[in-house]
């Protein structure tokens, strides 16, 4: 029956179409508050990246390695098990929020701070000429002009993040991945492989698939106004 031609095999997929709706809901859900957490710590690190302080730049810069170079499965697991052992478990979905938060922080962190970085020398000196400390500095001078640097890899990102829900499939989290293996082996439900997964891909695609158009549209924006200023 798991062959992707088979009607049985199709018509076993839309009789449990609840289950794949339901998988993308959380898979949403899940994205939405990591994107949300993973914005407010790029933020900020970005900032403390950017910082005239050594010792928050240092903070920085370990934190933004020690996530980059560790992988975001180990990451998930060692949250999950090591709260589920202290008798403070909070849950599959809480825990892949977090720990997806905190894995993409870093790389937003990143993108902050190259987009703040990016920024002439000229704008900080003349913001510092009128008497702006460095969070006036930042939220009136600097951040609205490397928004148009920042959006484009940030975007990026969150299609990224999107993706790494399946992570939550190892922890036998309720995302669309981890409900669509539940689906496939299921007693009364397994078998149909083929079409269960092109139907879960598929949903991951319509979501990320508009994101990776509107990134690659603002980078060419970009780029064309940035080539009719040189002119």
């Amino acid at each position: 029956m798991s062959g992707i031609l088979s009607l049985r095999a199709w018509g076993k997929v839309w009789s449990y179409r609840t289950t794949f709706a339901l998988g993308l809901f959380n898979t949403v859900r899940t994205a939405v508050f990591a994107i949300l957490i993973a914005l407010v710590l790029g933020i900020i690190f970005g900032l403390m990246a950017t910082s005239g302080k050594k010792i928050l730049r240092a903070v920085s810069r370990v934190y933004v390695e020690v996530i980059q170079n560790t992988p975001i499965l180990l990451q998930t697991c060692f949250l999950y098990y090591a709260l589920a052992f202290s008798n403070h478990s909070i849950g599959i979905i809480m825990t892949g929020i977090i720990a997806l938060g905190v894995y993409t922080g870093a790389y937003m962190a990143e993108v902050i701070r190259a987009g703040i970085e990016a920024i002439p020398k000229g704008q900080f000196e003349a913001a510092a000429a009128q008497g702006f400390n460095y969070i006036e500095k930042m939220y009136y001078i600097i951040l609205p002009q490397s928004i148009k640097i920042i959006l484009p890899p940030m975007v990026n990102q969150v299609v990224n993040l999107i993706k790494n829900t399946s992570c939550l499939y190892i922890i036998g989290g309720a995302d669309l991945i981890s409900l669509t293996y539940s689906f496939v082996t299921g007693e009364n439900t397994g078998g149909a492989y083929a079409p269960a997964y092109l139907i879960s891909g598929f949903l991951f695609f319509i979501i990320c698939y508009p994101l990776s158009r509107t990134a690659s549209a603002w980078e060419i924006s970009l780029k064309q106004r940035e080539a009719r200023l040189n002119d």
